[in-house]
């Protein structure tokens, strides 16, 4: 999959849970390499599988939250939603207040990148108020929980064009940062905020510089990254970014925000 040769990658699946159907583990590979390959709907059938073969409550929650994920890479937050808000809710009532907020995230996330700013935010706001519910949540994870949440309000008000609005989220993120509890997300995601917001409110240039000092292997980043030399009118720069995009394979939301319009930029090259 990482050398762009999809139909073998899911031909080995395939064999893989044809020789073991009932294996949770074969199901979710056959389903993650028909995802990455744009094959949605039988990735669906694929995680269903691994879902009734689950032998555990937290492996039929993966199972359910790679269907969300599935539904991600086709933009469609309301699908997201029905498969990722139950396990939430499950969490939820097994007090497990942390994992449920980045359930919370998750469902967020991928209905801001489908467009769904609306519900993005609400699920954002619903995430960051289970995680702090944690009742033996220590300083930093309540400084993690606030830094997220302003970083997500921020790149929200970036979409709906609001430029103030955004940078006051920023500079919020950014005091919580100031306060040193957080060392690792100040290398990797304030540039990331940054760029984003830069990117999404017009300023190109600024997001150019602000992505090439965030994480170079976060295939979400790369594809901003891609975004931002075609505003600029650098679509060689642009393609060879959307390739470095393709190369990620790992199933999860970062992935499903920026392999589609990866797929969708080379194929109409």
């Amino acid at each position: 999959m990482r050398e762009g040769r999809e139909d073998e990658a899911v031909a080995s699946a395939r064999q893989a849970a044809a020789a073991a159907p009932s294996s949770y583990q074969a199901n979710t590979t056959l389903g993650a390499m028909l995802d990455l390959s744009g094959k949605y709907s039988d990735a669906r059938e694929a995680f269903a599988k691994a879902a009734q073969a689950a032998q555990s409550a937290e492996d039929k929650a993966r199972a359910e939250r790679a269907i969300a994920v599935s539904y991600g890479f086709e933009r469609d937050c309301t699908n997201v939603a029905k498969h990722d808000e139950p396990v939430y809710r499950q969490y939820i009532a097994a007090n497990d207040f942390n994992t449920a907020g980045g359930v919370a995230n998750e469902l967020a996330r991928l209905c801001l990148d489908a467009g769904n700013i609306d519900v993005a935010e609400r699920w954002y706001r619903t995430g960051s108020e289970a995680g702090l519910r944690d009742p033996a949540i220590k300083a930093d994870g309540q400084a993690l929980w606030q830094f997220r949440l302003e970083h997500a309000l921020a790149r929200i008000a970036a979409r709906r064009g609001q430029k103030a609005e955004a940078e006051k989220h920023v500079a919020a993120a950014k005091e919580i940062l100031d306060g040193g509890k957080l060392p690792d997300q100040q290398k990797e995601f304030f540039p990331y905020l940054t760029g984003y917001v830069a990117l999404y409110t017009g300023d190109y240039q600024a997001a150019l510089t602000a992505l090439q000092q965030a994480n170079q292997n976060d295939a979400y980043v790369l594809g901003l990254i891609a975004q931002t030399y075609e505003k600029l009118g650098q679509r060689d720069k642009a393609m060879e970014y959307y390739r470095k995009v393709m190369a990620a394979t790992t199933h999860n939301p970062t992935t499903a925000g920026s392999r589609p319009l990866a797929r969708e930029k080379l194929a109409a090259r």
